[in-house]
């Protein structure tokens, strides 16, 4: 039987973006917080799919969350962007460029998160539970606050030391 790339057995995915702020962190750092959740997906005017998308926060890249969608028997795409889009995004229109995210209210499917993604092999619509995602992000919260994020931020100087190299 096929492994599948979604299960909690599965080996973390690696993400795309690095961060740094390394400095402080605990021996002992929290687990990833990881959902797996079906968005619907527009596959064109009239016609809707549904593709099971993990959603990964790891403490130790605390500006990011990951999404990874299962696309077919071992096709998967990472999606990496700011927790704070993501936040801003249950609230209002938020991103410009590759990611963009706006809550609705459809009436066949009640609240929705929208998230739009493009890259120059093309784009997508999709839709996800605003309540699932915002629980989900709820937890990443939990694990590392807004303050602890902050805190974590490369200083001054680190970032003058990486445009230097």
């Amino acid at each position: 039987m096929p492994r599948d790339p979604l299960s909690a057995a599965s080996p973390p995915p690696s993400a795309a973006t690095p961060t740094g702020g390394e400095a402080g962190r605990s021996a002992a750092a929290p687990a990833p917080v990881e959902e797996v959740m079906t968005l619907r997906i527009a596959l064109d005017q009239d016609l809707v799919g549904e593709v099971r998308t993990r959603f990964r926060y790891d403490p130790e890249r605390p500006y990011e969350v990951l999404l990874t969608f299962h696309l077919g028997r071992a096709d998967e795409a990472d999606w990496v962007f700011s927790r704070e889009l993501l936040r801003d995004g249950l609230r209002g229109l938020s991103g410009q460029g590759d990611v963009k995210l706006w809550p609705a209210y459809c009436p066949c499917h009640g609240s929705t998160l929208h998230l739009a993604l493009e890259s120059p092999y093309g784009s997508a619509l999709l839709e996800v539970s605003k309540p699932r995602v915002k629980a989900w992000l709820d937890r990443t919260y939990r694990c590392v606050t807004e303050a602890e994020e902050e805190a974590a931020l490369p200083t001054d100087a680190q970032l003058a030391a990486l445009l230097q190299d």
